[in-house]
């Protein structure tokens, strides 16, 4: 990936139209979260996300705190990207890979944010690639191979 710039991506066993319902639901958000930070999200947000939607997270790295998150890309069951108030995007990328799977990459880019040297400095670079990658990991988890749609009592 470009500068500025940490993704992965994995293919899971689910139509993009699925895998964008679990995307654009805020509250499904700590069912997917590898990186043990979101913890629910805020009562008074939007059921479903779209282009402009702001939406907030209870969230905890060491301490607890709030943050509010906007829409910023969006395009239905192939692109959501959502930031807050530094600027760094996370975004996700859905492509049809036929029979029911789709290639499902995650990017944190901070290439938007308004101090980006600081992040390039810091390591949560390092971090949040390897919480994106927990994150797919538990996002493949959720649709099982042949099963169409998501586990049982998962979402």
């Amino acid at each position: 990936m470009g500068t500025r710039q940490v993704s992965a991506t994995r293919t899971v066993s689910a139509t993009p139209e699925q895998i964008f319902e679990l995307l654009t639901d805020p509250a499904k958000h700590p069912l997917i979260d590898g990186s043990g930070s979101v913890l629910a999200a805020r009562s008074q947000g939007p059921r479903r996300l779209e282009l402009g939607s702001r939406f907030g997270m209870d969230m905890k790295m060491g301490a607890s705190y709030k943050i509010l998150n906007t829409v910023v890309e969006f395009e239905e069951n192939r692109l959501i990207a959502w930031r807050h108030f530094n600027g760094h995007r996370w975004r996700w990328r859905l492509e049809p890979a036929g029979d029911g799977v789709t290639r499902v990459t995650e990017t944190f880019d901070w290439s938007t944010a308004r101090i980006p040297l600081l992040i390039s400095l810091s390591s949560f670079p390092k971090r949040n690639k390897a919480a994106i990658e927990k994150t797919l990991d538990r996002l493949a988890e959720l649709f099982p191979a042949g099963s169409g749609s998501a586990a049982e009592g998962d979402l």
